[in-house]
């Protein structure tokens, strides 16, 4: 077999221009004999680590590169040339960690300088960081390349003299065979130029992908990138099928006259030796005191911590002995020389440093996160609020001293104040050596298949019925190839199906996009680019072009900064009851309030964090929690795999009859007793492995990782030393056999229990706060989701049915924040659409210097008219802001239009720049100048359009509130429910259009995508043409509608209705009012013939009730059908059914 290896490769990191796995890949490498491989994706690194990683690993030489793009002049430059491209191509290899040093730099300057369209570097920077790389002339879009075909000689002799002189042997001529006619034209030059110029020729394949035959899939993967599809003429196209993976065969038969451009491939992968170092921890300079090292302080501080922390320990416990002391100390010692063996002082002196600084300057901060909980350290250094000892948590779940990796402290903040520490930690430690984190948006299985639907042009409606086959998960088309009859029917019947699920397997799982981690941060002790690339976010924010995984493997700090909405809400009413001289301390609040725990047992835990889903109040209610140690369990339990399990009826059956309670041998009492006997926590199998087999520590953490990721050899190595371990304990071996079995079954659902407990801490929290200041609370939520308009409506209506007025907004009595008057929660400004937060201000401002305002006319005179314009004040109207004020919102209306015209008349008279709607003059000329007309007030329809328009819902009186009594009688759903609820077939919903979207599909017919609003919020509805077109009056009609479908739900909370049918409220009323009364002669009718009637009832659906009277022997017996409504005027299909033997009548009564 000839000896090649490739140079010149796109992997799926070349994101939508590259189909090429690492593990296929490196398969196939291997197949064909390869001793090595490179990765050169356009103008990025985002895969190089992994590459580097998995090559080793299979024992292939990792060649780490890239297909630069390098500008035609400055990379500063951002304009484009008459016959110039932007960026053209050029291949560089790093030779050794020189070259790899100077690749970072290239490709993150690339980015943060130099973008424009593509990311670019240029001759500057690549004079200035070329050293230890090879550099490849690249494809037909290279400098040298490109030359050649333009035929400019002189050009030509520039771009050889640029790159020959700065790379010397170096640089390599670049031959590819890829069926392009210019790049035959290329290659016969290239081999002159290189006997001229001695410059060594070698061979590339360009692969962008595997296998020939994904050919097609990578041009779908193009068309998805530019939004195209194969039948645009204008779209970006390969135009061949040969830049895929060729074996060395293939090489060699297509460059049989030029040998040598084989063994150059040879010769280069052995000029490349870069060694990624993925052993060393580069933590940032931690400056402590002087004349102290990191262990010294990191020690004084954790000693002061645990005398300052034991009070509070101590004040936990009904007796706190000598014996809990030791345990405490011994705790402490040993964690404490477990940091500081493992090298991970400052670590924690750094996040303690920043976890200070927020709580030292007013900024929440969670009270834990993940398996950080379970050190007794971290507890008394700050860093965590969850005592450890207590709830029986691992320090070894967190840090392994067996198994040595860096800790993982995640933090969550108050959203608010999140950003400023971050800008701490980058004050503290340079701008250079802190950013964000990238990560990649893959093409899930569903979504492929509609990409590449969509990309080949098929009717939407046929992809998306394929897609809803298909269950998510590792090679989820494949499985529905092979599983699902419906799919498997389709794929070997439709060869457009076929060639749909053909590409589209190819593409699933591939990455997507790159964006930014929501909440990662990475902080070095030196420039970032000596250790990764980086590249600019959609914010300008800067981020690293290694993700979380490989951050990790290269030994860089990464932490988690969260930003957390809930404790915005608990500070916010902390805030609101100290204004009424309310001090309260969240941290320590009784564990064993009972009205916390009534509230959580009625299930009434709307806005609870963590506890508010429809599930989770359903599981609460069953449960009735009433200690602190029944919270943990649910934050674990409910999950999809648990729930499925059956470990949730289990749990709950345990709890509620301890009689059920059992235990495989009394050795597990102990560790399960607070479990009721189920394994929940992945803490109770490292205890179960320890105390039952004597696994050590780190065994029994490798355990519970082998479990949590189903390895199976792991699983069968585990399962021997835990049996023979248990019998060594006195344990029979069956029972252990049992055991293992038990464990290795809910292995895979068991959850962190650090975690469960500080995350059941705030739901404690919350759940306490709503139970004893439910005002406080409700105004708190109602400014914290001041943004979403269908949570506001939902908490709204939970104030007002549990009793609390909500006030309207009011120009004189309104804060920005919601605010509480006299036990009522007064709408705040921010609330109101069209009015931001320099114009509350400047109200708010405006108000304060003038004592309130008097009149609109003296608003009009006191306020910034620069900020106060026109919109805010029609906004202001709208939403009722001036209806204490004595005028209608009718003349606010036309007075902010009649001054707002007179104004401009005025000023444009007196040559005055209109900077102000209202005017700078004095408040006398503005009075004198504008009468208040004589008007009718809006009628009652406008003024709730205008509340519509200005709050985004209806204030004062939802259009829906007249036919409450009717919606409850038709249908048993709102969009709230609805939201929470599976996929159903038959659903009703009332509602009124707040927004409709009209589209025209391929055919022509014109459909609807509808935000139907009810007292609950929003759901989308879909109007196909067919029901669009018959109904197009009513669904525009602007009066409420009742509508019928059946919902599906795309995600956690999103959901939509496809309508079947569609019918005006006020109509219904008169059918409700009736009843289909249907007589039954028993001695005709037979009891088989019921069975036809019931399925006929159901087939004529509507609002009518139904009442069976059945006849025998002159004897009669009524029997109301409570599950059934039908059409009353369909009483004939049931007559045309039943000759004889029924009678049909429509009578006007409604059942009692």
């Amino acid at each position: 077999m000839p000896e090649f290896v490739h140079l010149h490769l796109h992997t799926q990191y070349s994101l939508l221009d590259g189909a090429i796995r690492f593990d296929r890949l490196f398969k196939a490498a291997s197949e064909y004999g390869m001793p090595a491989c490179a990765i050169t994706d356009h103008g990025n690194m985002f895969g190089a680590v992994q590459f580097y990683l998995e090559a080793n690993r299979k024992n292939i030489k990792p060649i780490i590169g890239c297909e630069a793009y390098i500008a035609p002049r400055s990379r500063f430059d951002q304009k484009k040339v008459k016959g110039e491209d932007v960026a053209y191509h050029v291949v560089l290899l790093a030779m050794n960690n020189t070259g790899y040093q100077n690749l970072l730099k290239l490709i993150s300057l690339a980015h943060l300088e130099g973008f424009y369209y593509h990311p670019r570097i240029d001759r500057e920077i690549l004079t200035l960081y070329n050293e230890g790389l090879i550099c490849l002339t690249a494809c037909i879009k290279g400098e040298i390349p490109n030359s050649i075909l333009k035929g400019s000689e002189e050009s030509l002799r520039k771009n050889i003299d640029f790159y020959l002189g700065l790379f010397g042997d170096r640089l390599f001529f670049e031959l590819q065979d890829n069926g392009l006619e210019e790049q035959k034209i290329v290659n016969e030059r290239l081999v002159e130029l290189s006997s001229s110029h001695n410059v060594p020729i070698v061979a590339t394949n360009d692969c962008h992908y595997l296998r020939r035959e994904e050919a097609k899939a990578h041009e779908l993967l193009l068309c998805i990138q530019t939004g195209k599809t194969v039948n645009d003429r204008d779209r970006l196209s390969f135009s061949s099928d040969q830049f895929y993976f060729k074996s060395p065969e293939e090489i060699a038969l297509a460059f049989s006259r030029y040998p040598e451009a084989l063994s150059n491939t040879m010769r280069v992968a052995e000029m490349c030796n870069v060694e990624i170092d993925t052993n060393t921890y580069h933590f940032p300079e931690f400056h402590p005191p002087e004349g102290m090292g990191l262990n010294e302080y990191f020690e004084k501080l954790s000693r002061e911590g645990f005398m300052k922390r034991m009070p509070e320990i101590r004040s936990r416990y009904d007796a706190f002995d000598a014996g809990l002391m030791k345990r405490y100390e011994d705790r402490f010692e040993y964690e404490m020389g477990v940091i500081k063996d493992t090298g991970f002082s400052g670590y924690f002196l750094i996040v303690a440093d920043f976890i200070n600084y927020a709580k030292t300057h007013g900024i929440p901060v969670g009270p834990g996160r993940g398996s950080a909980a379970g050190s007794l350290i971290a507890y008394c250094m700050g860093i965590t609020d969850i005592e450890p000892i207590k709830y029986d948590l691992i320090f070894e779940r967190f840090l392994n001293p067996e198994r040595i990796s860096m800790p993982d402290i995640d933090v969550d903040f108050c959203r608010k104040g999140r950003d400023r520490v971050i800008q701490y930690v980058t004050d503290k430690y340079g701008k250079d050596n802190v950013a964000q984190i990238t990560t990649f948006g893959t093409m899930q299985s569903k979504a492929a298949v509609r990409d590449v639907g969509r990309a080949l042009g098929m009717p939407y409606a046929e992809v998306d019925k394929i897609a809803k086959l298909i269950t998510s998960g590792d090679r989820g088309i494949e499985r529905a190839i092979n599983e699902e009859p419906q799919v498997r029917e389709l794929y070997e019947t439709d060869e457009r199906v076929r060639e749909l699920l053909d590409n589209a397997s190819v593409v699933e799982g591939l990455a997507r996009h790159a964006s930014t981690h929501a909440a990662g941060i990475v902080i070095a002790n030196r420039h970032l680019s000596e250790y990764l690339p980086l590249y600019k976010g959609k914010r300008d924010e800067i981020v690293t072009q290694y993700d979380m995984k490989m951050i990790e493997k290269i030994g860089l700090i990464k932490i988690d900064f969260l930003g957390l909405e809930t404790l915005t809400l608990m500070d916010t009413v902390v805030k609101l009851l100290k204004d009424e001289g309310i001090d309260i301390d969240l941290a320590s609040l009784p564990l064993d309030d009972r009205k916390t725990y009534e509230l959580l047992s009625s299930g009434n835990t709307s806005g609870v964090f963590q506890l508010e889903s429809r599930g989770m109040r359903d599981l609460l209610t069953r449960l009735k929690p009433s200690q602190f140690d029944d919270i943990m369990p649910l934050i674990a339990l409910y999950r999809p795999g648990p729930l499925k399990s059956g470990m949730v009826d289990e749990f709950i059956k345990r709890r509620n009859d301890p009689s059920q309670v059992t235990y495989e041998t009394p050795k597990l009492k102990e560790i399960l007793h607070d479990t009721y006997g189920v394994i929940i926590y992945q803490e109770q199998i490292m205890k179960i492995a320890s105390v039952l087999a004597g696994f050590s520590r780190g065994d029994a953490d490798a355990l519970r990782k082998a479990m949590s990721k189903k390895i199976p050899e792991q699983l069968e190595r585990y399962k021997q030393q835990f049996v023979d371990g248990s019998v060594a304990n006195n344990v029979p071996k069956d029972v252990a056999e049992k055991i293992y079995d038990v464990i290795q079954r809910f292995g895979e659902y068991g959850f962190n229990k650090s975690h469960s407990t500080a995350y059941g801490y705030i739901a404690y929290q919350t759940a306490y706060l709503k139970a004893h200041y439910p005002v406080h609370y409700f105004a708190a939520m109602l400014t914290t989701e001041v943004g979403d308009t269908d949570k506001l409506v939902k908490y709204i209506g939970e104030c007002r049915e549990s009793g609390i007025e909500i006030l309207p907004p009011d120009i004189n009595m309104s804060q920005s924040d919601f605010a509480i008057v006299d036990g009522k929660i007064r709408y705040g400004l921010a609330g109101i659409r069209n009015v931001g937060e320099a114009a509350i201000d400047s109200i708010i401002q405006a108000r304060q210097e003038a004592g309130g305002f008097k009149s609109f006319i003296h608003f009009c005179s006191v306020i910034d008219g620069r900020k106060v314009n026109k919109k805010v004040i029609e906004s202001l109207a709208c939403s009722g802001c001036f209806d204490s004020l004595g005028l209608k919102r009718s003349q606010i209306l036309y007075l902010a239009q009649e001054m707002l015209d007179k104004l401009i008349k005025r000023d444009t008279k007196t040559n005055l720049k209109q900077g102000s709607i209202f005017g700078e003059n004095d408040v006398e000329e503005i009075m004198v100048s504008f009468d208040i007309p004589a008007m009718d007030e809006l009628s009652h329809e406008e003024i709730l359009s205008g509340e519509k328009e200005a709050l985004g819902f209806y204030f004062s009186k939802h259009p829906l509130k007249p036919f409450e009594d009717l919606i409850a009688e038709l249908t048993p759903y709102d969009s709230q429910n609805l939201k929470e609820a599976g996929n159903l077939e038959d659903v009703d919903i009332a509602g009124v259009v707040s927004t409709l979207r009209e589209i025209t599909t391929r055919r022509g017919d014109k459909m609807a995508y509808v935000n139907l609003e009810d007292t609950k919020g929003v759901m989308e509805v879909i109007f196909f043409p067919d029901l669009y077109v018959k109904q197009y009056s009513m669904i525009q009609s602007g009066k409420p509608l009742m509508v019928t479908g059946s919902l599906e739900k795309t995600d956690e909370s999103q959901a939509k209705i496809k309508a079947r049918a569609v019918s005006l409220l006020e109509s219904l009323t008169g059918e409700l009012l009736k009843t289909v009364k249907i007589t039954i002669n028993c001695e005709v009718i037979r009891k088989d013939e019921l069975r036809v009637l019931k399925d006929i009832l159901i087939s004529t659906r509507g609002r009518s009730a139904v009442l069976l009277e059945f006849r025998l022997n002159g004897e009669k017996q009524s029997v109301p059908v409570r599950n059934i409504k039908i059409d009353p005027k369909k009483r004939d299909v049931i007559l045309k059914h039943f000759k004889k033997g029924i009678d049909v009548e429509v009578i006007d009564e409604i059942l009692p």
